[in-house]
């Protein structure tokens, strides 16, 4: 059985990418250090696959802890997901980002490289492309200068990913980049559950319709798009950690050292239209406002996702009112 590890495997994506591993009988070790999890996750995921994983928690800086996790087990590929992901949160303390989720990455590489790991793929971001001169996003458009730090440390990530695969013959490493991922598992028994205040459009969504939050800031009405507000490529959690196994299965094959994907639906959707969707799905009426634009925030992306169709084999299939209709039904079951 082929055992991966899963770096913040108790995290949104990388609950769900557990899930789906496990399902296609892979064994896993998830490594978290709970800074934004719980653990009831790990009973949650234990629960939908009626499997026992293995779970550590260590903080991936701490090297010591770290080498212990490769020396007790015999890990053959890794999924990268640890890392602090909040923009905005990563204006106002960029060390901290830069800190963590650089020195993390090393930490991971020098283990693959001791014990022979030839399999490494990295979450990364839509943001390493910063606000694009045109759309769609193709993975051919260059890397334009950050907009936050957590988008830099990305870039920097990605950077430090290829140096170490072209130094490495048989190290396969690819970079997923992320748009915007939306939803939660069918069961409703695992979503994205962020600690204190939400930094993402959806759990604020849904956490004012369950009236956990009095109203909705809506950051901007007056960027250049049809209702003023910023588009984003909404993708379905589920799809997302399906083509985290596309990806490995395609490391098992890939010639070249290094690649790098674009993951969302190839469609943008504006921050209202995801309030309208939620609206929908739940029949109730959000409360929500226009307020000023968010410092770190780009006015609009959406994908070209060609080039995972014709070589990973991946597709995103769910739509926006499939991510806001799971999405709530997992709010609804943590109230």
């Amino acid at each position: 059985m082929k055992k991966v590890l899963v770096t913040g495997g108790l995290g949104f994506i990388g609950s769900h990418t557990s899930v789906e591993l496990v399902n296609k009988g892979y064994q896993i070790i998830i490594v978290d250090n709970l800074s934004n999890s719980k653990i009831e996750v790990h009973d949650k995921l234990e629960q939908i696959t009626s499997k026992q994983i293995t779970f550590h928690d260590i903080d991936l800086t701490d090297r010591e802890a770290v080498a212990r996790i490769f020396h007790e087990n015999e890990i053959e590929s890794i999924i990268h997901f640890a890392a602090f992901k909040a923009v905005g949160e990563s204006v106002d303390k960029p060390l901290d980002y830069y800190r963590n989720n650089i020195d993390s990455l090393i930490n991971l590489l020098e283990m693959c490289d001791s014990h022979n790991i030839n399999k490494f793929v990295f979450s990364s971001s839509c943001t390493v492309y910063g606000q694009p001169d045109k759309l769609p996003v193709t993975e051919s458009f260059p890397k334009m200068q950050a907009e936050s730090p957590y988008g830099n440390t990305k870039q920097i990530c990605e950077e430090i990913i290829e140096d170490f695969s072209k130094s490495k013959k048989r190290f396969k490493a690819i970079s997923l980049r992320y748009f915007n991922p939306a939803g939660a598992h069918e069961s409703g028994l695992i979503g994205e559950l962020p600690l204190g205040v939400p930094n993402n459009l959806v759990p604020f969504i849904t956490q004012t319709g369950a009236g956990l939050r009095d109203k909705l800031n809506v950051f901007g009405g007056d960027y250049n798009t049809h209702d003023g507000t910023c588009i984003r490529d909404f993708i379905h959690v589920v799809d997302l950690a399906i083509a985290h196994i596309s990806a490995l299965e395609y490391a098992e094959k890939m010639e070249e050292n290094y690649d790098f994907f674009n993951l969302g639906t190839g469609k943008g959707y504006s921050v209202i239209e995801v309030v309208k969707s939620f609206e929908k799905v739940s029949g109730l009426s959000l409360n929500y406002q226009i307020v000023g634009r968010r410092s770190g925030d780009i006015e609009q992306i959406y994908a070209d996702t060609s080039k995972a169709k014709e070589r990973l084999g991946w597709v995103a299939e769910l739509d926006l009112d499939s991510m806001m209709e799971s999405a709530w039904r997992w709010q609804k079951n943590l109230q």
